[in-house]
């Protein structure tokens, strides 16, 4: 798996070396399908954030100069233009040439810029990007925590709007499984960074919401949309969060010492094998009864650095193979795609298909880069390979 691992991050490592923006800043924010390259779509802060964190963590394991000067590139542009100096907090997106464009504050990204900065610090020895993220860190605890945990949408003023952004399936959610992991994962590389007690005594009480609130234990997932009372919204099992979660959570509470949600952590990851796991690979999630079998570039990853994290190492190997035959795209300068979807193929390959024949796995037309499609979950699955895996 090593090699394998190292032979992928190499590839995603060039193809966003190949997208800095040495005009205006930043890294370009839209590829389509077609690999038409928009060098004036909008530049997602979260997508920065998470280019910022993914060339720290590379230099810091391979231990290159050169990645350090990506991450730098990525530093400036958030620092120059993605925070707001007069209310504070990050953009949610910036125009091409660095102009504030989309101004929602979202508890979300403001976690992802403290988790990208932590590492940035850990990675240069930058005492500013240190100071950026423990202001961050208090200002989440100011503007966006309550006493049921973490508000998520809020105006350029803090003041709390709809949470669409992070809301999908025919429902807007008050709270968020997604956005308290992210929280918690953003707070648990502050506290590697730091070692700061009171960062400590958050992630405690993220883990006890995770423990009486996330986590359904009948049927061994957490729920993923909520009211302001934790109450779901959707009988929604959500494959790639959960087994995420599996592994990232257990991490953060190792750090601060805690062993009580592995048991939990464990379940989620035998539920995700036991019930998406197929054609060695993972269906995407279960609404109301109803599998989407698409196989999302994301959850693949997931799933791999899950699964090695709970021991299912068969597993693991099968779905790092998937993901070098069907979803990394074999045209020159792309990177993976978004995801396929499988569809049934007779015997003779013309025909549709019935259930027993071949499978064929289909492109979706889906953008190679845009907001949302980074090189956090597939280079953080090369990176935990490497590190999991030592020679």
């Amino acid at each position: 798996m090593r090699v394998t691992a190292l032979r992928m991050l190499e590839d995603i490592l060039s193809f966003w070396q190949n997208l800095r923006d040495e005009e205006h800043g930043g890294f370009y924010g839209f590829m389509d399908i077609d690999l038409n390259l928009d060098k004036q779509a909008e530049k997602g802060c979260i997508l920065n954030s998470r280019i910022l964190w993914f060339f720290s963590e590379a230099g810091m394991t391979l231990k290159r100069d050169g990645l350090i000067d990506d991450a730098r590139h990525a530093y400036d542009f958030l620092t120059r233009h993605c925070l707001d100096r007069e209310h504070g907090g990050v953009f949610w997106s910036i125009s091409y040439d660095g102009k504030p464009l989309d101004t929602t504050k979202h508890t979300y990204n403001q976690a992802f810029a403290v988790y990208a900065l932590s590492a940035y610090y850990e990675a240069s020895g930058d005492k500013e990007a240190l100071e950026l993220a423990e202001e961050l860190f208090a200002l989440i605890e100011e503007k966006c925590a309550d006493e049921g945990g973490y508000l998520e949408a809020f105006d350029r003023a803090f003041c709390p709007i709809g949470n669409e952004k992070l809301s999908e399936n025919g429902v807007e959610a008050h709270r968020t499984m997604n956005t308290l992991l992210h929280v918690f994962e953003a707070y648990s590389g502050l506290f590697r960074a730091t070692k700061n007690p009171a960062v400590a005594e958050k992630m405690r009480n993220i883990l006890d919401v995770f423990e009486t609130k996330l986590y359904n234990p009948a049927l061994k997932r957490q729920e993923v949309f909520f009211d302001a009372d934790w109450k779901s919204l959707i009988d929604l099992t959500s494959y790639g969060h959960d087994i995420e979660s599996s592994w990232l959570t257990e991490w953060g509470a190792s750090l601060i010492g805690e062993t009580r949600v592995s048991p939990i952590c464990r379940a989620l990851a035998e539920n995700v094998r036991d019930k998406a796991y197929r054609e060695h690979s993972l269906r995407n999630e279960c609404e109301r009864g109803v599998e989407d079998e698409r196989r999302i570039w994301w959850v693949q990853a997931e799933a791999v650095v899950g699964f090695l994290n709970a021991g299912y190492r068969k597993e693991a190997e099968e779905i790092l193979a998937f993901i070098e035959d069907k979803i990394i795209d074999k045209r020159p300068g792309s990177e993976w795609l978004s995801g396929v979807a499988p569809q049934r193929k007779s015997e003779s390959g013309c025909g549709n298909e019935e259930a027993g024949q071949p499978l064929s796995w289909e492109p979706y037309d889906a953008p190679i880069v845009e907001p949302w499609k980074c090189p956090y979950h597939n280079g953080r699955m090369c990176l935990e390979i490497l590190r999991r895996e030592q020679p």
